[in-house]
């Protein structure tokens, strides 16, 4: 369609309300996403200190419960304890130990986030935080301020220096004592696991988020090939890049994890923690084990924001095009699309700030758990399959894409279009909708009001399908029956429709745009090309 993910879905018009619930899922991720990178750079940052300040008690910020050692001896016969914490007797549990807090969980709680008890004490902003948040979005907005060509050729480094920084890390991991332990752990799967219905739901949403499925970015990104780019190849190449990187990144990881509970002697599952912990807790403290410590910190976190920044980029182009292509008489100047871009980038920061405040994890904890959650994403992707694979239909989608290639693809697509994908899809939604659990922080429970607003952020986006759906009936002539027939006739140009539609009198069955707005089309494609080059 050579259109973002609104304008594209002109193949089903009555389903363009997918292309405006990606639109809002971008809005919503692109305010929460960033925050990680905002982290990750400032822990970047706190590793060219002299000490890197979550090795030791010794900070402003560490409670008397601070020790690298995982218990604190007690002395019961005098009530003290043999190191020099001024702790009373009473803290001591029936083993003569008390429990206390690593540096590193207390750096990432008292110091990054400094938590407050709830969202409901939002403890005013972190100015650190909020000045990476700062830094992080003026960094995006001149990647991405001049358009697509502009943002590959930064990608051109952000997306491939993290390899290089993954294979030295893994490189270096694999000297580690007890690597091969972690690896093995790893590579070996616990194949009882697969009798949890959680875990498919897990394993399900992760892939449709790391392939960017159902977000419309994909979509927004392929509008700028060619009408006759081998998009069927470059879909298997990020298919297999992804899920190699992934495997990287967890030999790497778990190497050190494996060396981790090698040194405490305790096992792996013991030392591995999930989300944020892993990044921000458990790769921090590993690194205080290994020479050069602040070498592989500023090394980790320079690539983990690298390869965040990627994701953003996409993000951000995945709401700024569709925003152009919907008023492409108005917007298609080179300034306007740096002035739209700035007012978009300036709105999110703001709106970011609130979860830099010391209540700020509890907000970027609702965005996360219900913005683009499967359960939002799945629903999506569902009405996808319905449209193409049933609606505009599997087989004159086949044809299309015949045109576009020059052959006929597998018909293992066509299969899953029409049953696998859907049927897969609604199981899974309807399970995570039946056994729904509220968001948590820890044992921090939200109020029904900070429930609410997440759910909210959730139905925001999934139901722009059905009320489009009806905006779009509404505004056709004749009884309901002619409606829906009317609403489903693709809109193309002569350029998209296979010779074999005319020979088998399908043209009939589908709205050819006019001259008049193709010519307009297409000179706002020639602004639009002039200003990306």
């Amino acid at each position: 369609m050579s259109k973002s993910g609104t304008g594209a879905w002109n193949i089903c018009p009555l389903f363009q309300g997918i292309g405006v619930a990606n639109l809002v899922m971008m809005v919503l991720v692109n305010v929460y996403y960033i925050v990680v990178l905002a982290w990750g750079c400032y822990y970047f940052v706190m590793s060219f200190q002299t000490v890197l300040p979550w090795s030791h008690c010794d900070n402003p910020w560490n409670t008397p419960r601070c020790s690298l050692t995982k218990h604190i001896p007690c002395d019961v016969t005098n009530g003290t304890f043999n190191n020099t914490l001024n702790m009373s007797l009473v803290a001591c549990v029936r083993d003569n130990t008390t429990s206390t807090v690593d540096p590193s969980v207390e750096f990432w709680e008292r110091k990054v986030l400094q938590m407050s008890d709830g969202i409901e004490e939002s403890g005013g902003i972190i100015r650190d935080m909020a000045l990476c948040l700062l830094f992080v979005w003026v960094f995006v907005y001149f990647c991405v301020w001049k358009g697509i060509k502009w943002t590959g050729k930064v990608v051109y480094f952000t997306a491939t220096f993290p390899y290089v920084v993954l294979i030295t890390l893994l490189i270096r991991g694999l000297t580690l004592d007890g690597a091969l332990y972690g690896i093995k752990y790893f590579l070996i799967p616990d194949f009882s696991k697969l009798a949890e219905a959680q875990v498919w739901v897990d394993g399900g949403t992760q892939i449709f988020f790391s392939l960017a499925i159902a977000l419309g970015a994909m979509i927004t990104l392929g509008s700028y090939k060619k009408f006759d780019n081998n998009f069927y190849r470059d879909c298997f190449f990020i298919m297999c890049i992804n899920s190699g990187t992934s495997l990287l990144g967890g030999f790497t990881v778990f190497s050190i994890l494996g060396f981790m509970a090698t040194e405490q002697g305790v096992d792996i599952s013991e030392v591995v923690s999930s989300g944020a912990g892993l990044a921000f807790i458990t790769y921090p403290k590993a690194v205080l084990s290994m020479p050069f410590s602040h070498l592989w910190s500023a090394l980790f976190f320079f690539m983990l924001f690298l390869v965040g920044i990627d994701s953003q980029f996409v993000h951000v182009e995945a709401v700024i095009t569709p925003i152009l292509d919907m008023f492409p008489k108005h917007l298609n100047k080179p300034w306007h699309r740096m002035a739209v871009t700035a007012v978009y980038c300036v709105g999110a920061f703001l709106i970011g700030l609130s979860m830099t405040t010391k209540g700020g994890i509890y907000i970027f904890t609702l965005f996360d758990y219900y913005s683009a959650s499967g359960m939002v994403m799945l629903w999506v992707c569902f009405w996808e399959c319905i449209a193409i694979g049933w609606i505009f239909g599997a087989h004159r989608f086949y044809d299309v894409l015949e045109l576009m290639l020059g052959y006929r693809i597998n018909m293992f697509l066509w299969i899953c279009l029409k049953f696998v994908t859907p049927a897969v899809t609604a199981g899974i939604f309807i399970f995570q909708v039946s056994t729904f659990k509220s968001a948590k922080v820890g044992n921090y429970e939200y109020p029904p009001l900070g429930e609410a607003f997440g759910l909210l952020m959730a139905m925001a986006s999934m139901i722009c399908i059905p009320i489009t759906m009806v905006i779009k009936l509404r505004q056709l002539p004749g009884t309901l029956l002619e409606r829906l027939r009317a609403s489903v006739i693709p809109i193309l140009k002569k350029k998209q429709i296979p010779k074999a539609w005319k020979s088998e009198g399908l043209c009939r069955s589908v709205i050819i745009a006019e001259d008049e707005e193709e010519e307009t089309e297409e000179l706002f494609d020639l602004e639009k090309s002039t200003a990306l080059l």
